[in-house]
C-alpha cells in the first residue's frame, strides 16, 4: 500500500480539476468492477453488482491548492487558494502550474524579512500578499508558458519515508482514503459477497462536499462509509483533551464530528463497524471531534436520508505539504472495510 499511495500523492488533482487522480483510480479499479463511469459532477462512480444491500464508499480525489487570479506586468502570478489553506505553511513552498500547454515549476514568494519594517516582521504573511514566480519575464512571458486566468496550482512535494512505517507527503487528505477502497476492492476479488458496491472517487469535497451530495442523490444507497483523514494528538502542540487518537494505532470510527453540526454517526453503522473490528481483532480508534467534517455530512442528509458513518486515517499536518501518516492504518482500514461488507447482510 505504500507503493500506491505514493503513486496517489505525488500525482495533482485539486478541487475541481482532478481529472489525473480519476486516471489513476479507474486504471486500479477496473479489473475488479462490473461498471465504471463518471457522472454530470465529475465523480467516479465504480460498481460491483450483488442481490444484496447497496454500499457506498465514498472517498474524495480532490486536494487543497491553488488558482491563478492575476499575472501582472512583470509575470508574477497572484493566486487565490482553493480550500483550507493555513497560509504560513505556503510560504517559501515549490509549486506546480498545470497549465494548457503542460506542467511549470515554480516558487512562493513575498516581501523578502530585509526591506520590512520591524512591526511588519511580526506580523504573520497572508496569502492575498504572496506570489508565484514562474521565471517569467513579463506578463506575455508568462501567457506564452500557458499559464492564464483560472490556471491551477498544485505543491511540488513527494512522498518520502520517515521512520518507524511513518511517510509524509502532500494530500494524504484524502489519497489516504483513495488507496484504502483500491485495496478493499483488491481483498474482495475473491471473495463471495452478496452486497452490491458503489466505490465513489467523489470531487470537490475540500470546497462543499459537493461530489458526495450529487453522486450518493443518483446512486441512493442502503448504506455508505465516507474514508477520509483525521487529526491525531500523538504530536506537540495539541492536548489529548483536542485529540485521543495516534497515528499507527488503527482506523479511526467517528462518533461526531464538527461537534455534531456535521455527521452524527447512525448507530447501527458504528455497531456494523466495531462488532466488525472486534470479531477480527483488527485494531481501531473512536472519535468525537469538534473541527472539521467530512462527505458523509452530505451524503447523510441525501434524500430521505442514508445511514452514513465514517472511517479515517489519522494523519499529522493535515492541510500542509507535509502531512504525516502510518502505512499500518491504511491496511487496518482496509482490512475493517473488506470484513464489513462481508457481513453486511446481518446489520442491513
Amino acid at each position: 500500500m505504500e507503493e500506491l499511495i505514493t503513486k496517489l500523492s505525488n500525482a495533482h488533482g485539486i478541487s475541481g480539476s482532478e481529472e489525473n487522480i480519476q486516471a489513476i483510480l479507474e486504471e486500479e479499479l477496473k479489473p475488479y468492477a462490473d461498471e465504471i463511469r463518471t457522472d454530470k459532477m465529475g465523480n467516479l462512480i465504480v460498481v460491483k453488482k450483488g442481490d444484496g444491500p447497496s454500499i457506498m464508499l465514498a472517498a474524495h480525489m480532490d486536494e487543497i491548492g491553488l488558482m491563478v487570479k492575476y499575472i501582472d506586468d512583470d509575470g508574477f502570478l497572484r493566486f487565490v487558494t482553493i480550500g483550507g489553506w493555513f497560509d504560513q505553511t505556503l510560504h517559501s513552498q515549490r509549486v506546480i502550474v498545470h497549465t494548457k500547454n503542460g506542467p511549470i515549476p515554480g516558487v512562493i514568494g513575498s516581501k523578502p524579512p530585509h526591506v520590512m519594517k520591524d512591526e511588519d516582521r511580526k506580523k504573520p504573511i497572508k496569502s492575498d500578499d504572496m506570489f508565484i514566480d514562474v521565471g517569467a519575464n513579463d506578463k506575455e512571458d508568462a501567457e506564452k508558458m500557458g499559464i492564464e486566468v483560472g490556471t491551477p496550482v498544485s505543491m511540488d512535494m513527494e512522498v518520502k519515508k520517515l521512520a518507524n512505517g511513518k511517510i509524509t507527503g502532500k494530500a494524504f487528505d484524502n489519497r489516504a482514503g483513495c488507496a484504502i477502497v483500491i485495496e478493499t476492492m483488491k481483498q474482495l476479488a475473491e471473495q463471495d459477497i452478496k452486497a452490491t458496491l458503489y466505490v465513489v472517487g467523489t470531487v470537490q469535497e475540500e470546497v462543499g462536499l459537493k461530489g458526495a451530495r450529487t453522486s450518493a442523490y443518483g446512486l441512493n444507497p442502503d448504506v455508505a462509509i465516507a474514508i477520509d483523514t483525521t487529526i491525531p494528538g500523538d504530536h506537540p502542540g495539541i492536548d489529548k483533551k483536542d485529540s485521543v487518537l495516534e497515528t499507527g494505532k488503527g482506523g479511526v470510527i467517528t462518533v461526531v464530528d464538527a461537534s455534531g453540526r456535521g455527521l452524527i454517526a447512525n448507530p447501527q453503522v458504528l455497531k456494523w463497524l466495531r462488532e466488525t473490528a472486534d470479531r477480527n481483532d483488527i485494531p481501531y480508534q473512536m472519535d468525537v471531534g469538534d473541527g472539521g467534517t467530512t462527505d458523509a455530512t452530505a451524503i447523510h442528509l441525501t434524500r430521505d436520508g442514508i445511514p452514513t458513518g465514517v472511517l479515517s486515517v489519522a494523519t499529522r499536518y493535515i492541510h500542509s505539504p507535509v502531512e504525516v501518516l502510518d502505512v499500518a492504518d491504511l491496511k487496518y482500514c482496509a482490512d475493517l472495510l473488506t470484513k464489513a461488507i462481508q457481513n453486511v447482510n446481518d446489520y442491513f
